[in-house]
């Protein structure tokens, strides 16, 4: 667990979002150190200096970088709150100066005697993928300061990644049982980040699940608790038996998720009519319109669960994964849709199935992330549909699907 200086009144680690100005007289019992370091003033000279401080806390433990606080005898020393954000600032430097980006939040805190000033608090996550390069060197904590990382922690930091990874990538496989032969649509969140549990008690786990299952309600739609050996499972319908397939959501107790959705494929006489307008003999096709509305309205469901516990997508992975989807056609009795596959051909799936390349949703492209949106439109274009395409045709196709 993350060291953490600021305390509730029951002695437990105190979130960021809950930390006040007066937490900070708690700072008069720790020196600075490995995990904590403090700076007076925002000065430029600091500024230059809080990219290697924020690489080398990501490269070893994760830490505090405190700025407002004097660090020999850690008196309060407020900096003024300035035109700009200090989170926007701060981030930009981090951006621009450490790859790949690192976690980290922070919060400025005002001075409830002069609104004026305040103190800003930076919190470090120990990296998930170092080593955390900052204008080219890997700095790691030295007691109170930061240095370049030798040989041998290079190695550690190195196979530490590779380990994640490898973690990551065994999570990313579907667990819940389908019957064979039907095409699946998976989508993989693996949680990580700074709040990360290590172990999740029974009464967590009940809290977790009424979460989700208050957010199907809020949805519409039924859901059926089934218990697994290390998750719960939520099912949109009661299950008949093993054979009956309906889209899941699985829930960890460190709240990962999987989720799964079948395809909604044309039967009988919608496939013959298929068959005849694609000029076909034989083929699997699947409704583009019906299936989206699964897979959207499904991964919404993530959506509202991780709003409702406020959690970030950025403490998240995710990759998505097609089975049994190879060679399936994505079919619509949309006029764009028959005008395009007059002219461009049919759309299908032309992958054997496949996993996507692995997402980390912290890595400062994501942060707008939603998982409707990103089931959505993977899911189209894992079936061959062009999205950004700057062609005309493409374009609106794709508006006109997305949107029937």
């Amino acid at each position: 667990m993350m060291f953490n200086p600021f305390r509730d009144r029951q002695g437990s680690p105190k979130p960021l979002s809950a930390i006040t100005y007066s937490d900070l007289a708690q700072l008069a019992d720790y020196d600075e150190g490995f995990v904590l370091e403090f700076k007076q003033s925002f000065s430029p000279t600091v500024r230059r200096k809080i990219p290697k401080i924020v690489a080398s806390f990501s490269n070893s433990r994760g830490g505090w970088l405190i700025i407002g606080v004097a660090d020999e005898d850690k008196s309060l020393t407020p900096i003024p709150r300035e035109k700009f954000d200090y989170s926007q600032a701060v981030g930009e430097l981090c951006r621009s100066h450490i790859s790949p980006t690192p976690r980290f939040d922070m919060r400025f805190l005002s001075n409830p005697a002069k609104a004026d000033e305040g103190v800003l608090i930076i919190q470090i996550s120990e990296g998930d993928f170092p080593p955390y390069v900052a204008d080219g060197i890997v700095e790691v904590r030295e007691g109170s300061t930061s240095g370049p990382a030798t040989s041998a922690s290079l190695v550690q930091l190195y196979d530490k990644a590779i380990a994640r990874e490898r973690r990551i990538l065994e999570f990313c496989h579907r667990t819940v049982y389908f019957a064979g032969g039907l095409a699946l649509f998976n989508l993989y969140l693996y949680r990580g980040g700074p709040n990360h549990p290590d172990a999740i008690r029974r009464d967590e786990i009940a809290a977790h699940a009424s979460v989700l299952q208050s957010a199907f309600t809020q949805m519409g739609m039924d859901c059926h608790i089934q218990h697994a050996h290390d998750s719960l499972i939520f099912r949109t319908s009661k299950p008949r038996g093993p054979e009956d397939a309906h889209s899941t959501i699985e829930l960890f107790g460190d709240e990962s998720m999987k989720l799964t959705v079948p395809a909604v494929l044309l039967e009988k006489q919608q496939k013959e009519q298929a068959l005849e307008a694609a000029g076909l003999k034989d083929g699997q096709f699947m409704s583009a319109s019906a299936t989206l509305r699964r897979v959207t309205r499904m991964a919404a469901l993530l959506d509202r669960y991780v709003g409702q516990r406020s959690l970030s997508w950025q403490d998240f992975d995710v990759a998505y994964e097609l089975e049994g989807m190879a060679g399936v056609i994505l079919w619509s009795d949309e006029p764009l849709y028959q005008e395009y596959i007059r002219t461009k051909g049919i759309l299908f799936c032309g992958t054997t199935d496949c996993r996507s390349t692995l997402r980390h949703l912290n890595d400062g492209e994501h942060e707008s992330f939603r998982a409707r949106q990103f089931a959505g439109s993977h899911f189209f274009e894992a079936c061959g549909l062009p999205l950004g395409s700057t062609d005309a045709q493409d374009a609106a196709l794709v508006a006109a699907l997305l949107h029937d």
